[in-house]
């Protein structure tokens, strides 16, 4: 059987020396691995981006009713409101006057504007003018008659290409004319057709 030896005082007191000292060495490493560990710098997260919604359009637009209305002015109405709803806000139209010219199913958008009872677009004079225009004869400006071809003769109002024609051979036979009431020497140019081309002709 094996038998632990005894040990002097010396020995037992370099023992406990020896255990002390090792006790002590393995304490200070235990501090400093936590201190660094304490010490170590923890990363640091980065934020994450942030993005901002657009905004919202608002609830209510703004309108103008002008016109043949009970209570004409601006008028805020809730968006997606059509021309129905922005003339009776504004008091309805006035006795005798029609919407036919309104489409009143039309959604608004903000600013818009809403003429009720403004005349037709399409006048007598206009409706003469796109007749004229689409006949190739002249709506605006005026022709130098001492100095017109007969092609541009032929586009004054009721001239054809006969009294072209003729205007150009009373000008060949007679000189320059002197005014421009002197068209009405030329056979065939009656007061009325004077009238109506007068205004589109010059000296």
């Amino acid at each position: 059987m094996f038998e632990f030896p005894e040990f002097s005082t010396l020995q037992r007191r370099a023992i406990y020396f020896v255990l002390a000292a090792s006790l002590s060495v393995g304490a200070i490493f235990f501090s400093l691995a936590h201190g660094n560990a304490a010490a170590a710098p923890t990363p640091s997260l980065s934020p994450l981006p942030t993005y901002s919604l657009p905004p919202l359009p608002p609830a209510k637009i703004v309108v103008d009713v002008a016109g043949k209305v009970l209570h004409p002015g601006i008028y805020k109405l809730p968006r997606g409101s059509r021309a129905a709803a922005a003339i009776k806000a504004a008091g309805g139209q006035l006795r005798g006057v029609s919407l036919t010219d309104i489409n009143l199913a039309e959604v608004l958008t903000d600013g818009q504007q809403i003429i009720v009872g403004a005349p037709p677009i399409s006048t007598a004079s206009a409706k003469s003018k796109k007749s004229a225009a689409s006949k190739g004869k002249i709506t605006s400006g005026t022709i130098n008659i001492n100095s017109a071809t007969v092609a541009q003769f032929e586009q004054l109002p009721g001239v054809g290409a006969v009294m072209a024609a003729r205007i150009l051979a009373y000008r060949t036979a007679h000189g320059p004319f002197a005014t421009i009431e002197d068209l009405t020497k030329v056979s065939g140019m009656g007061k009325s057709k004077f009238a109506n081309l007068k205004s589109f002709v010059r000296i």
